[in-house]
């Protein structure tokens, strides 16, 4: 049975690896043939092809209810219930509608919008919207968070930004709302947002700051509700009535053990639902039931065994679980548990228990961490040792009697005081540890590297005296060691990286790096520092040499800072230095200026009467072995006639847009001199500016130009130097990403 439960793991986790869904009609005749195959006791085979197809048709299904193509971009009115906990940072009101209705269209069960300046949402509410729609997707960079999963594993089918609105009625059964409100009035010492998070699962009134030093410290899933808080207050439960029962204080008349499970089921239902009852929080009530039915019928069958279970639950609960990364570190947390703790000589003392067990999690997770691209901890084995038992301990049972007791007066208030300055004195130590031991974010590696790595690990996991063990130190070495490939004289590496409405553009050589550019900021929303400093780190940049920034307008400079704070630059140039922040220390782009790093070949070109920030963008032109790139900010078709007046007026294999494919710009006289093959698109999916516009994708259609366009395509990578074609990253194909369309 083992062995089908097993298959049906198998079956139920393939398609996450598959380009494309199989046909419907295919899936019409997996079942069929699994039921013939029962009669034959091929039982593995017939449950890993139930779920395969179970898998398939769940996946299927959420991609069915993805906004139509023909309303993307649209504005429709809708109307329809929030749900959820709605978020307010900095003027922007995020949050889900359910049940959406159009008058004329069929749209998505469930949307995510965002209202800028709009005013309070509150859950249960029912609300009349203007909302520009928006098909599911989102930045798509080597080795970064895919948003477009993470909406597919939600199940959003939308996207989209509201216009207007009127509210059409009232919060109904808007508890957790209410609750969330009332935790953030009460005096907490400041920090009514992390009792928020950790009682409701709602993190989005953390600052920054503060989500930062969780992410360092490897501490995140203590102050924002996880499987081990619920797992936790079952094992209260449970101990409680288990302890009684020692004590002889427990009814004779009442069998205690049956009474412990439920009690402790009990509550971690209750708590789950406190929390909203999302997907991880199922996940980890089916784990707590499966391990409590385990105890009290079927001791003999070890700990694999409900564990397997549990995660055939999960996933036949929610096919589309295995897109999300909890799915993945939880059980790969408690299967480490077990593998530790299980099959031991002799027992260990509690501190040899305790420590232990921080070190070979922290182990053993270091291959899933990297297989998710996610940030590793390295204080976290140390930071978790004091944490744990402080959340769990003091904070938790303090919160949650607190949240029982509001009805009473100054108990329940006092209560949340003392939960929150116990939060308050953990994060003043954690900020500590973290300024000392940031999280390093992993360079992408080989799949042969990563396969030692979790050979290192399991090594590492065995009792002392086993043959081999000593090895695994250097074998999950080569993760944070792994062999460098030199690029070769003469060759420039460019990434356009996926930023959306903005451009931040990595050249490398042999030995120096160049950032063109580094991404917008808008509002809260810093791309520099949510994706173009973790993709710098991700291809193992370790220094600047130079930090070029075409000119101050916040689509192209608005990340600098976050990018020069993350990984000082040596030298920072600008087309317009006085409208950059005074921190960079930027220089003035000296028109003419060439050098040459490695064999490649680079000068710069401004127009000098230039009048405003975009024409005053500095323009670099890079050659590489006789290829040509030119990079050109925001110049608009009057720089574009000086700039043909120029030495850099010769032609070019690769062009970036002017101006994102602006309708000013890329005029047919420049593309008639310099005569690229390709042109690469920097903007973002159906931006307000019309980028690029239709008149200039037909210019350069007609010149016969291969279009790259990151909305459509994704981060892009070239060689220059080595006449190759480009690559995208949506080549790398999964059955949940939007298809590349035609160019518009």
């Amino acid at each position: 049975m083992r062995t089908g439960m097993m298959a049906l793991a198998v079956g139920l986790l393939a398609p996450v690896f598959l380009p494309a869904l199989p046909p419907v009609g295919l899936l019409w005749v997996l079942p069929v043939v699994a039921l013939m195959l029962l009669p034959f006791r091929s039982y593995p085979l017939a449950l890993l092809l139930f779920g395969f197809t179970w898998a398939c048709v769940g996946a299927q299904w959420a991609l069915n209810d993805r906004l139509p193509r023909a309303l993307d971009g649209e504005t429709r009115w809708v109307e329809g219930r929030v749900v959820g906990l709605p978020q307010n940072s900095e003027g922007v009101v995020r949050f889900e509608l359910a049940d959406a209705r159009s008058r004329h269209e069929k749209l998505p069960g469930l949307m995510r919008l965002a209202w800028y300046a709009g005013p309070p949402v509150n859950s249960g509410e029912r609300w009349r919207l203007a909302v520009k729609l928006k098909r599911p997707g989102g930045l798509l960079n080597p080795d970064a968070f895919d948003y477009e999963a993470w909406l597919l594993a939600q199940r959003i089918g939308a996207t989209g930004t509201v216009k207007d609105g009127q509210r059409l009625a009232a919060a109904q059964w808007a508890w957790r709302d209410s609750l969330r409100q009332r935790l953030l009035e009460v005096d907490a010492q400041g920090r009514g947002a992390a009792l928020a998070a950790l009682v409701l699962g709602d993190g989005s009134g953390l600052s920054r700051e503060d989500w930062q030093v969780l992410q360092d410290t490897g501490t995140v899933h203590l102050l924002v509700i996880s499987g081990q808080h619920i797992a936790l207050l079952a094992a209260v439960m449970y101990g409680l009535v288990a302890g009684l029962a020692r004590l002889g204080w427990w009814p004779r008349s009442l069998p205690w053990l049956p009474w412990a499970c439920g009690s402790a089921f009990a509550a971690a239902l209750g708590y789950g639902l406190l929390a909203g009852f999302d997907v991880p929080v199922q996940r980890a009530c089916v784990m707590v039931a499966l391990v409590l039915l385990w105890r009290l019928r079927f001791r003999h069958l070890g700990a694999w065994w409900p564990l397997l279970l549990a995660f055939d639950g999960v996933l036949l609960m929610d096919p589309l679980a295995s897109l999300r990364p909890g799915l993945w570190l939880s059980f790969a947390a408690v299967a480490i548990l077990i593998f530790t703790f299980g099959g031991r000589l002799g027992p260990w003392r509690w501190w040899q228990t305790w420590t232990r067990a921080q070190w070979l999690i922290a182990i053993g997770l270091c291959p899933v961490l990297l297989a998710l691209s996610l940030p590793i901890s390295l204080s976290g084995p140390f930071a978790n040792l004091l944490a744990v038992p402080w959340v769990s301990l003091l904070v938790l049972p303090a919160a949650l009697l607190g949240c029982l007791l509001l009805w009473v007066p100054w108990v329940g208030e006092g209560l949340l005081w003392l939960a929150g300055g116990l939060i308050d004195w953990l994060f003043i130590v954690l900020a500590q540890i973290a300024g000392r031991w940031p999280a390093w974010i992993p360079p992408s590696i080989p799949g042969w590297v990563w396969a030692l790595g979790c050979l290192g690990a399991f090594l590492l996991m065995l009792p002392r005296g086993v043959p081999l063990r000593p090895l695994g130190w250097p074998l999950l070495l080569i993760l944070a060691l792994p062999p460098r490939e030199r690029l070769a004289e003469g060759v420039a590496d460019v990434w356009q990286l996926d930023v959306g409405q903005g451009l931040a553009i990595l050249i490398r050589t042999r030995h120096h790096t160049l950032l063109y550019d580094a991404g917008p900021r808008f509002g809260d929303l810093d791309i520099g520092e949510r994706v173009v400093l973790p993709a710098l780190r991700k291809l193992r940049v370790e220094r600047l040499d130079l930090m070029l920034l075409s000119h101050a307008d916040a689509d192209h400079a608005g990340g600098a800072l976050a990018v020069a704070r993350g990984l000082p630059p040596r030298r920072v140039i600008s087309g317009d230095p006085p409208g950059l922040p005074l921190e960079l220390h930027a220089e003035a782009c000296d028109s003419g200026r060439r050098w040459q790093w490695d064999g490649v070949r680079f000068e710069l070109w401004q127009w000098s009467r230039a009048h405003d920030s975009n024409q005053r963008s500095c323009v670099l032109q890079i050659e590489a072995n006789g290829e040509r790139l030119l990079l050109t900010g925001d110049i608009d078709t009057a720089a574009e006639r000086v700039l043909l007046e120029s030495p850099l007026a010769v032609p070019t294999q690769w062009l970036q847009a002017p101006h994102h494919g602006s309708r000013s710009s890329s005029s047919m006289a420049l593309l008639n001199v310099l005569r690229p093959h390709a042109v690469l698109i920097s903007r973002g999916q159906g931006n307000s500016f019309g980028h690029p516009h239709p008149m200039v994708m037909a210019r350069y259609r007609k010149h016969g130009l291969t279009i790259h366009d990151s909305a459509e395509q994704g981060a892009i990578h070239l060689q220059l130097g080595r006449f190759q074609a480009a690559r995208t990253m949506r080549q790398q194909r999964r059955f949940w990403r939007v298809a590349e369309q035609s160019n518009p």
